[in-house]
């Protein structure tokens, strides 16, 4: 038989080599996968429950929730029109938007249709894309979420989280380790659960006071304003406010502004406030005592022996005054003079002392340290120690103020500031509990005592006269400070820092009460805009908290109230009459995406906006007022 003359014998044994040398490599191959150890796959991270922050009195602050991120496969989406149809009415979007949104990204391997939804959204997703078939190619990524009951109440002090679940600002972020720890890998059960942290504040006294203070920023045209309420013997920070503020729901979508943490990171020149601790150093000091008298003629002027001439000028001619009438009037002059009293250097080292160029340590994060010049800077100058005796060439924080008062009204011995009354486990075991802590005496008992009667002086027949309250003592100090020119630089004629600190009763301190309102139109001067201020929120503490007064009303009450059940909340066509409904029947509506929800207040409806039967339309806004 005769050989096909392709198929020669060198062609067959070439053949036979390649088939043997495939057939060795698939062996080899083989034999690693059957032979080495497989690498053993990471076991998933475990999910902390991130713990609560609630106010003093357990009122929710932040409370974990999921949300989830909706995506798509475009290359997996056969009918991208028939989708859209499917999933914009519960997005709240257009069809044509949620088209695009996936026919743009036709050469991306995956792209969200829409991130943070909540569980209802989530779920109607889910069904109308399964009974659409396009189950497949759609995928829901969960993430830990936070839902911020109280809205924008306290907003910088609590902070927000981001998608990863990091706290990123305020308190949300200095304790995340408490509130989301890290967990080992022998993790037991306990250990995914987070701590609540017990803010010191009291969200209802915040309330009433965030309405005092709207309301000041309303009539003064203010751009913001800050205010810190703190107790003199323990140092917890009952309200803390910062205006504007940020919807902690929404916060995405807020300004720099609005996220500003104002009294912790701005550092300011505190203008004539500050003359109260200069008074309290000189007098300490031993460099003037309480009988001393300087002649005011209106103007401060000095030729220094280099030749340096020095001017400030006061805002009236005082005659002879004494360190009491000197804060009365707020007179420049005299606490120039009394400036002359005391050395650089020693002055400096008091000023320090009472906590000013540094940190106060409170819990929060980026805390401004101010500034407190040395004699060795370049723009130190003879000028230098008058000015700031009389609060300029000086930058404070509104925190550092608040802490230094603590020392005059606590006898010399200032307290450390907090916001943290307590820290307890999912199962309400506390892990820490606040107690004060009273730092080293900065001032004598006789000079802290005088220095609270100079303070009620100036509220009785002061430039604070309008911040008296009548049947409770207190002491105040005003001041009214021009802000520097950013652009031209120097001081600004327009823009002015009004401030004014309070203590109360002066007999006995139980409150520190501050409040800075910030470039006012028309009217700035302290004494006029921020006094009145202090008299109304000074008049909202001792109410709630109940400190005795002359002419204070009291009722009695059994203690006991009964609160009748209400049925599960629903929207449909048009609005039900909320009147009546608790609050935390109302906390749902906060996860809605096709409704705007606000809820202004504690305890239950009172009035509506809209009114009960109006049609609902998408997005519309539903303002809620508790009482």
């Amino acid at each position: 038989m005769q050989m096909n003359h392709f198929l020669r014998v060198k062609r067959l044994i070439f053949l036979g080599i390649c088939v043997a040398i495939f057939s060795v490599v698939i062996l080899v191959k083989y034999a690693r996968l059957a032979f080495v150890q497989e690498a053993p796959r990471m076991a998933a991270s475990p999910v902390v429950q991130r713990g609560s922050i609630v106010d003093r009195n357990g009122k929710a602050l932040a409370v974990s929730t999921s949300f989830y991120h909706f995506g798509v496969t475009p290359s997996a989406m056969h009918d991208i029109p028939a989708f859209a149809r499917a999933v914009a009415p519960i997005l709240g979007e257009s069809e044509q938007s949620v088209a695009a949104t996936v026919a743009n990204a036709s050469n991306a391997h995956f792209v969200y249709v829409r991130k943070k939804i909540d569980q209802n959204t989530c779920d109607a997703l889910y069904e109308a894309c399964r009974n659409g078939g396009f189950i497949a190619a759609v995928r829901f990524d969960r993430i830990p979420g936070r839902v911020y009951p109280e809205g924008a109440l306290a907003s910088q002090l609590i902070g927000y989280m981001g998608d990863s679940g990091t706290g990123l600002a305020g308190i949300e972020y200095a304790m995340q380790d408490t509130l989301s720890p890290k967990v080992a890998a022998d993790f037991l059960p306990a250990d995914l659960q987070g701590k609540n942290v017990y803010l010191t504040i009291d969200a209802n006294l915040q309330f009433k006071l965030e309405k005092v203070a709207r309301e000041a920023m309303a009539s003064t045209q203010a751009e913001s304003l800050m205010l810190v309420a703190a107790e003199a013997k323990t140092g917890e920070i009952l309200s803390y406010i910062s205006l504007p503020a940020v919807n902690l729901n929404d916060y995405t979508h807020s300004s720099s502004e609005e996220r500003m943490d104002r009294p912790a990171t701005e550092s300011y020149e505190p203008g004539s406030v500050f003359k109260v601790f200069s008074v309290a150093e000189f007098l300490d000091s031993g460099a003037i005592s309480e009988r001393d008298m300087f002649y005011c003629d209106g103007r401060y002027e000095k030729r220094t022996t280099s030749g340096e001439r020095i001017v400030i000028t006061c805002l009236d001619h005082h005659g002879w005054l004494s360190a009491r009438e000197a804060l009365q009037y707020s007179c420049n002059d005299a606490l120039a003079q009394m400036s002359e009293k005391i050395d650089s250097e020693p002055f400096l080292a008091r000023v320090r002392s009472l906590g000013f160029g540094s940190r106060t340590g409170v819990e929060l994060p980026a805390e401004t340290t101010g500034s407190v010049r040395n004699t060795s800077d370049r723009l130190w100058s003879a000028r230098s120690k008058p000015t700031i005796a009389i609060g300029q060439e000086i930058t404070v924080s509104a925190l550092q103020m608040v802490q230094a008062a603590t020392a005059i009204a606590n006898g010399g011995v200032p307290v450390q500031l907090t916001f943290i009354a307590k820290i307890t486990t999912h199962d309400g075991s506390e892990t820490y509990s606040h107690k004060p802590v009273m730092r080293d005496a900065v001032l004598s008992p006789r000079t802290a005592a005088y220095l609270l009667s100079c303070m009620e002086t100036v509220a009785q027949s002061g430039t604070g006269t309008r911040a008296g309250l009548g049947d409770i003592s207190i002491g105040v100090k005003t001041g009214t400070a021009q802000m520097a020119d950013l652009v031209h630089g120097g001081y600004s004629k327009t823009d002015f820092l009004s401030n004014c600190i309070a203590v109360f009763p002066v007999e006995n301190p139980e409150i520190i009460l501050y409040i800075v309102i910030e470039k006012a139109k028309g009217e700035n001067y302290a004494g006029r805009i921020v006094a009145p201020v202090i008299k109304e929120a000074a008049n909202e503490i001792i109410d709630h908290l109940g400190m005795n007064r002359g002419r204070a009303a009291s009722v009695r009450h059994s203690g006991s109230i009964t609160i009748t059940g209400a049925e599960m909340l629903e929207i449909t066509d048009v609005l039900p009459d909320f009147t009546g409904l608790p609050k935390r029947e109302l906390l749902p509506l906060l996860h809605r995406t096709d409704l705007r929800v606000k809820i202004n207040g504690d305890g239950w409806v009172k009035t509506q906006n809209p009114p009960a039967g109006t049609p609902v339309t998408e997005q519309m806004t539903i303002e809620l007022y508790l009482e």
